[in-house]
């Protein structure tokens, strides 16, 4: 064969890999943002990215496309190793075009799609577009159906995860809301469906990208994405730690990590428990004492922070961690934080993902703003994931499990395989002042001393409620435990269930209250 073949193969897999040309490259890396490429090299083991449709070029010549035309059409598509586990990803390039998206560009991502379907291994989507290809008109919003059909039906097979590192508007924000989870970079990214020049015109707010759509707006405000990350590497950093908790698919257990098993006592746990009832604690203490050390990797930190979520390990094993927070109120259970751990749950479940459920809850937060946006059906949402999952499940009651919440947070009577209870647990309808209130009004109102009379019947109820041993007496606590136990007892329970095999009756599938 003759060299200038070869030569021709070469000049082509070298305009393939300039993208929109060093100028636009330079304008990239000004922003602070790195190229396609470099983060595709950036993600993946040195050596492994094998590129698929890397000559691919649109097929319209409408306003002008006819001569802008590039190899690639503007999305890097492929598949490598992650610290040695096959991944497919796809990184869009906004040096081509802005990134838009047309018809081929949309094939190449669908192709990288159902390659991973196929083969059982996760998605990784490095978006970086400024929406639909609008030259190619109707072609490209069929690009992203296709898309977003396939988000659908790999949701629960291969994990998918998404990292913002640009613009996401429009219809392309769908698919990352689609995907498993979402980590936007701080300052150079945000996500909206209509921009702030739209929403001026129609509501006259003046807001810019960022307040409307950037990283901090959706890690604490909307819970549109779960992590934040402050450049493009760490982002990506945060990917990889996030695939290490992860199985490769839904037949899959996730990794797990060398442990040689020790003195897993935790003397802290003896004394974390405030004697005022009323007092917070810092539930992440209790986390990181359970966990491995320096394991936990929370998931939306910073939205609905009455309730913590995210994955740790136990005894080098991945385990999801759902926990009330005490010190965010009081730990109760609202509309937000009830959407944020239904969904934690369900991807655990998903994955084949034990879940250790630690509770202190006084209920769900009452108000008219609650019931009207309706607290009701979501907070079935979280009862219904829990009652769905047929992972290994291990609960601990720290504190309070008052009223529907301590039903909602895993109790035995919704399937869970084991339910720890500390000594402090106070296991009851609701709280001791205002079931005595109600139990004893009349005593209450016709007492010379009504305040004194309220508080013996209040000491009366906290006599007989206020602790764990009478849901031990009935079996719906399987131990009482010390704190300090409960690493202990936590890595032999899932040990034992490690096996476990549990079938959902038969049925196209649940109607979960959306």
């Amino acid at each position: 064969m003759s060299q200038e073949k070869f030569q021709a193969l070469k000049n082509k897999n070298i305009l393939a890999e300039e993208g929109g040309g060093k100028k636009r490259i330079e304008a990239q890396h000004h922003k602070g943002k790195l190229t396609a490429r470099e983060r595709v090299n950036f993600l993946l083991d040195k050596g492994t990215f094998q590129e698929i449709g890397k000559f691919v070029t649109h097929r319209s010549s409408d306003f002008g496309l006819g001569d802008q035309k590039y190899l690639g059409d503007g999305v890097v598509t492929g598949y490598g190793l992650v610290n040695g586990r096959l991944v497919y990803v796809f990184s869009q390039d906004f040096t081509v075009m802005g990134g838009s998206l047309g018809e081929a560009y949309a094939e190449k991502i669908c192709a990288i799609m159902d390659l991973a379907m196929q083969n059982g291994a996760p998605v990784i989507g490095l978006n970086d577009s400024g929406g639909a290809r609008i030259q190619e008109g109707v072609v490209s919003l069929a690009g992203y159906a296709d898309i977003f059909y396939r988000n659908t039906m790999a949701s629960g097979v291969v994990p998918q995860l998404s990292a913002i590192m640009g613009p996401c508007a429009g219809g392309a924000v769908y698919s990352p809301a689609l995907t498993d989870f979402v980590t936007m970079v701080e300052g150079t990214s945000y996500m909206f469906v209509t921009g702030p020049n739209v929403v001026k015109t129609v509501t006259h707010e003046q807001v810019t990208s960022e307040e409307l759509g950037g990283a901090e707006t959706h890690a604490s405000k909307s819970g549109v994405t779960h992590f934040t990350a402050a450049s493009d590497p760490e982002c990506i950093e945060l990917i990889k730690r996030q695939l290490s908790y992860l199985p490769q698919n839904c037949e899959e257990q996730a990794p797990a990590l060398p442990y040689e098993i020790g003195n897993e006592k935790r003397p802290l746990l003896d004394s974390i428990i405030p004697d005022n009832a009323m007092q917070p604690y810092d539930m992440k203490v209790v986390i990181a004492n359970i966990a491995d050390t320096d394991s936990f990797l929370e998931v939306h930190k910073d939205f609905a922070q009455n309730i913590i979520v995210g994955f740790a390990r136990l005894a080098g094993k991945s385990v999801g961690i759902v926990a009330n927070n005490p010190q965010h109120l009081a730990g109760v259970l609202d509309i937000d934080s009830s959407v944020k751990a239904g969904r934690f749950v369900r991807f655990c479940d998903s994955f084949n993902i034990p879940l250790v459920v630690l509770v202190d809850v006084p209920g769900f937060l009452p108000g008219t703003d609650q019931e009207w946006n309706g607290i009701i059906s979501n907070g079935a949402k979280l009862l219904y994931a829990f009652c769905e999952a047929t992972v290994p499940r291990i609960t601990v009651i720290t504190r309070k499990a008052y009223g529907g919440a301590y039903d909602v947070m895993n109790s035995k009577h919704i399937g869970a395989d084991l339910n720890f209870a500390w000594p402090s647990a106070e296991i009851a309808v609701m709280g001791a002042k205002g079931a005595a209130e109600i139990i004893f009004k009349n005593e209450i109102s016709g007492a010379a001393d009504p305040d004194a009379q309220w508080k013996e019947k209040e000491k009366e109820y906290v006599d007989k409620f206020a602790n764990p041993y009478i849901a031990a007496e009935r079996g719906y606590v399987d131990e009482v435990i010390l704190p300090s136990d409960t690493r202990e007892k936590l890595i032999i329970a899932m040990q034992m269930l490690k096996n476990k095999v549990a079938k959902l009756p038969r049925k196209k599938h649940g109607n979960i209250p959306l």
